[in-house]
C-alpha cells in the first residue's frame, strides 16, 4: 500500500493532495477518509489506496498513521491562566519578536540563545489560546 504525507487539505472544499513517498502528488477527496475524519493536517503522515480518476491518481481509503506534532501541547481540563497573567505573557513576547525581527531586519537568522526563549513564550501562548 503506497504512503506518504499530507501536503495540503482543504475542509471547506473537501479534498487536498498527498505527497507519495517517491512518486507523484495524488488528489483525495473527502469520502476516502477514515469515518469520523472530516479533516487532514498538512505533515500527517498517511498510507492510501491508489485509483486511476478523470485527472490522474486518486487516493482510495486513506489510514492516518502518524499525525504531527501541535504547536500547542494543550491538555484538556487544563485551566486558563488570569488576564493579568497573560498580559504579561504578551508583552514579553512582543519583546522577544521584536530582537528576533532585528536580526531579521539585518539579514540573519536570530543565533540559538535568542530564538529558544521565543520559542517557549510562542508555546506559552498557543496552549493558552486553544483552551
Amino acid at each position: 500500500m503506497p504512503s506518504g504525507k499530507v501536503k495540503w487539505y482543504d475542509t471547506e472544499k473537501g479534498f487536498g493532495f498527498l505527497s507519495q513517498d517517491g512518486g507523484a502528488d495524488v488528489y483525495v477527496r473527502s469520502d476516502a477518509l477514515p469515518e469520523g475524519v472530516t479533516t487532514l493536517k498538512a505533515g500527517t503522515k498517511v498510507e492510501f489506496g491508489i485509483a486511476q480518476g478523470r485527472r490522474g491518481d486518486q487516493a482510495l481509503q486513506v489510514k492516518l498513521i502518524d499525525a504531527p506534532a501541535s504547536v500547542s501541547r494543550n491538555q484538556q481540563n487544563a485551566r486558563r491562566k488570569s488576564p493579568e497573567d497573560m498580559v504579561l505573557i504578551v508583552e514579553d513576547l512582543i519583546r522577544l519578536l521584536d530582537g528576533v525581527g532585528e536580526a531579521y531586519r539585518h539579514g540573519r537568522h536570530p543565533d540559538r540563545r535568542a530564538a529558544q526563549p521565543v520559542a517557549k513564550v510562542l508555546r506559552a501562548l498557543a496552549d493558552e489560546l486553544e483552551l
